[in-house]
């Protein structure tokens, strides 16, 4: 899990920075034209915040493991419900 962690944090970190491959469905299925015209400030913010969340996710059910406490799980889903949510309504909201 921490493992997993660290490569969210590394992603998140690099895609604010503007930096590396761009892990975004609209930039992975644009076709080249698009791509050359296409804005990809706001598709790294939107992957940067997704990887950060995932990354909490990640240290949530890591800590979860250790301590062996049920309620973090509830943390867990909450945080899942959070990153969905943001995940679908940033892509609906830019198109």
């Amino acid at each position: 899990m921490l493992a997993f962690a660290a490569g969210c944090l590394v992603l998140s970190i690099r895609h604010f920075q503007q930096k590396g491959f761009l892990w975004n469905n609209a930039w992975l299925f644009a076709s080249e034209q698009e791509r050359k015209h296409m804005d990809k400030a706001p598709h790294y913010r939107q992957s940067a915040i997704v990887f950060a969340l995932l990354c909490l996710i990640f240290l949530l059910l890591a800590a979860e493991v250790r301590w062996k406490t049920s309620w973090l799980l509830w943390l867990v889903g909450g945080t899942m419900a959070v990153t969905l949510v943001y995940a679908v309504a940033s892509s609906v909201r830019r198109v």
